[in-house]
């Protein structure tokens, strides 16, 4: 109980989400023409369209107004030069109902958003800002609130250092509290520091707490896959197709699932597997939120395989592979699970005779249930061989002990029993080592391969 406190406490309101309630945005994308800061796979057209995508996901936010305006180097303090910041600045002011513009950029600083929090009037957002918040507003369990929670230090530490640079300004430079010889800044960072290492702590005490369901799991040995994704892609749907299960209600929004969820289904051989809701990827994810959120990805390590599910008809297909790619990369992932993965490609049914360019590549619409059963087949061939077991029809002896033998060391599929001479055919999914076994203690047994 005590512990849920720390970690309740821990978890407290974010001084750093915006304002509940809602926010009118215009969203402002800086357009780098040419040059080396020039994006190579993409144009800023497709960049505000992922970042109103971005927006629409957030409860109560609306996006009044997109912007493109251009700018030689966005790194610099204003992002814009002074004519363009001067005309982006005139077109915020004519817009009455706007609460708030996120600008399109990974970081800003918090004097940079102080100043143009000033020159506009309304609140500042940058991309890391609103990726925090959408992550926010979808985080269910414990583990992802934390990760959350230590996404936001650094943000709180440079806010910190603004704070303190305006005090110093309004009181000529006194820093110390109440003349106790501490500054303000000193209190304020060792707290933020025993805060993070707090967080360290109870993260991964949970992560050795999943260790060990990840160990019983394992000896019930029912098959995982995980099922990944650039966001939005149809990976819900996908699993709802392919368990049958009504409970989950996919949403057409980034991010819907943030945690990672496991339901089970059946192969074509009736073999159990456990399928597993990834987090969805996104492109140029800022830097600290991919460290925060590829813990709960470290799952992924563990399946016995990864399906990779596209949306074929999203223009920036081939750049999202890429991005979904680089990232299971870092994750460290043994060798095998990046070679046997599957590569899905949903919504097929958007686009009038798709073919797959990509050879072992599988059309699917997850909606409309087309091509799962090839790609149950697939599934199931990879999970046989991942983890070393097959599938044959054993002929047994209802006198002896193998049907009970089978039952207890293999997965029995079906036994179909020939009364004229007490004999079943039993079909069984079974390890390689203990099938050698059962060779040992019955070598007169007959068996069948499919």
């Amino acid at each position: 109980e005590e512990e849920d406190e720390d970690v309740e406490e821990l978890l407290g309101p974010s001084p750093l989400g915006p304002v509940p309630g809602a926010q009118r945005v215009a969203v402002v994308q800086p357009a780098v023409r040419w040059g080396p800061k020039k994006p190579q796979l993409t144009t800023a057209e497709l960049q505000i369209a992922e970042a109103v995508a971005l927006i629409d996901t957030l409860p109560n936010w609306t996006v009044l107004d997109k912007i493109i305006i251009p700018t030689k180097n966005p790194d610099k303090k204003f992002v814009f030069g002074k004519g363009n910041f001067d005309v982006l600045t005139e077109k915020i002011k004519k817009m009455p109902h706007v609460t708030a513009v996120f600008l399109n950029v990974e970081r800003i600083s918090s004097i940079t958003k102080k100043e143009l929090e000033d020159a506009w009037g309304v609140k500042v957002f940058d991309r890391y800002t609103v990726v925090l918040h959408i992550f926010r507003c979808n985080a269910r369990t414990k583990e992802a609130k934390l990760q959350i929670a230590l996404a936001e230090i650094p943000l709180l530490r440079s806010n910190l250092k603004n704070e303190v640079s305006q005090l110093d300004q309004q009181r000529g430079g006194s820093r110390y509290i109440m003349g106790s010889g501490k500054t303000f800044m000193e209190t304020q960072n060792r707290l933020l520091k025993e805060k993070e290492l707090k967080i360290r702590h109870v993260l991964e005490k949970l992560r050795r707490k999943r260790s060990l369901l990840r160990t019983q799991r394992r000896k019930r040995e029912f098959p995982v896959i995980s099922v990944m994704g650039y966001t939005n892609c149809g990976k819900t749907t996908l699993i709802k197709a392919l368990t049958g299960e009504a409970g989950l209600q996919p949403r057409d929004q980034l991010f819907a699932t943030l945690d990672i969820t496991a339901h089970a289904g059946y192969l074509p051989s009736h073999m159990a597997v456990i399928y597993v809701d990834t987090i969805g990827f996104l492109s140029d994810l800022p830097h600290n939120l991919v460290e925060s959120f590829s813990a709960t990805l470290e799952e992924v390590a563990y399946s016995d395989l990864i399906v990779h599910v596209r949306d074929i008809t999203h223009p920036e297909t081939v750049l999202q592979k890429a991005s979904v790619l680089s990232v299971l990369k870092n994750l460290n992932l043994p060798s095998h699970l990046l070679e046997s993965m599957v590569e899905v490609h949903n919504k097929v049914d958007l686009i009038e005779r798709y073919e797959p360019t990509e050879e072992n590549a599988l059309a699917i619409s997850a909606l409309h249930g087309h091509g799962l059963e090839e790609l149950k087949e697939e599934i199931e061939k990879k999970i046989l061989k991942a983890t070393g077991k097959k599938i044959l029809t054993i002929k047994v002896n209802l006198q002896g002990p193998q049907l009970s033998w089978l039952y207890k060391e293999a997965t029995v599929q079906e036994v179909e029993v020939m009364p004229e001479d007490g004999t079943a055919m039993v079909t069984v999914i079974i390890s390689n080592s203990a099938f050698g076994k059962y060779r040992n203690l019955f070598p007169s047994s007959t068996f069948f391969i499919p």
